[in-house]
């Protein structure tokens, strides 16, 4: 098939969710073997979004071009691997992606209806000559990309979690990314809040871009301190143990956000592999090892 980029120019705005800053961001169509690169507009650098680029995996994506960088990138390129888009630009007037609703949702809702334009040039897909695998031995992570005909992804979730379980998802090219796995949110544990705080990440989240997850029955003293963090005068939690604003788009909506992540990890190859990746366990900084290995494995 041929490359295909925007039809027309896309524009969102919002906070970060690890930075909390305000930033402005336009999808803008891009010529044929342009990619996926991010533009600072404020500072006017191009950051192309490869997995050679990535700087830092903590608890989000962040791509750098020297000491400039481009945070919480994930969510958008898995909007933009899902929907097929080869070519784009993508200006951004300050550090992070705005996190939305923290899924991939509004991105796809606003692109989808009016379709993509086909551009004179065909797709090089990314080809590999054997499977290989890439392990984080501290986490248990792994992930492992078989040669295939087309691109697929499957992920397993295991957080020792009474409240997820063992999730599972897949989704492989062609398949319905906007109904199926763009809707899924971030989220988080009520008990990493506090740490995740104190290394000032967080900073933008808020009940309504993150799904809360916690682990016990909730004290008040716990409840108390939700309504603080968000400030929020009343919040509660669930039998099952989810923040009571949230209701789930799917019973493993969790899992269906890493492979979400996942996907979006994955395009950092700088293309889309006719590849199957299986991954267990997955998170940003396994995943960008992954992509950074098959940069150096591709046909």
């Amino acid at each position: 098939m041929n490359q295909q980029t925007l039809i027309r120019a896309y524009k969102f705005e919002g906070r970060g969710l690890h930075t909390g800053k305000y930033a402005h961001l336009t999808l803008n169509p891009a010529p044929a073997g342009y990619g996926i690169r991010f533009v600072r507009t404020d500072l006017d650098v191009e950051i192309p979004a490869l997995a050679s680029k990535v700087t830092r995996t903590d608890r989000s994506t962040t791509i750098s071009e020297g000491d400039v960088s481009v945070v919480t990138i994930e969510h958008l390129m898995s909007a933009l691997t899902g929907l097929g888009v080869d070519n784009a630009r993508i200006e951004l007037d300050n550090e992070e992606v705005p996190i939305l609703d923290g899924s991939a949702e509004r991105y796809v809702r606003a692109i989808a209806p009016d379709g993509l334009q086909e551009q004179d040039a065909e797709r090089a897909y990314l080809e590999f000559d054997e499977e290989f695998e890439v392990r984080d031995d501290k986490s248990g992570s792994w992930i492992r990309i078989t040669p295939a005909e087309k691109m697929s992804f499957e992920v397993t979730v295991d957080f020792n979690s009474r409240v997820l379980g063992v999730q599972t998802a897949h989704w492989s090219e062609n398949s319905d990314y906007v109904g199926q796995v763009a809707p899924c949110r971030t989220f988080v544990f009520f008990h990493e809040l506090e740490f995740l705080a104190a290394r000032g990440l967080v900073k933008g989240g808020d009940v309504d871009n993150a799904i809360v997850i916690v682990e016990h029955p909730a004290t008040k003293e716990q409840i108390d301190g939700m309504c603080k963090f968000f400030g929020q005068p009343r919040l509660a939690v669930t039998p099952k143990g989810y923040l009571s604003n949230i209701k789930l788009h799917f019973p493993n909506e969790c899992g269906r956000h890493k492979l979400l992540d996942l996907i979006g990890d994955m395009r950092l190859m700088g293309g889309f592999p006719k590849a199957k990746i299986t991954a267990y366990k997955p998170g940003h900084t396994v995943n960008s090892v992954a992509s950074r290995a098959a940069l150096g494995k591709i046909r």
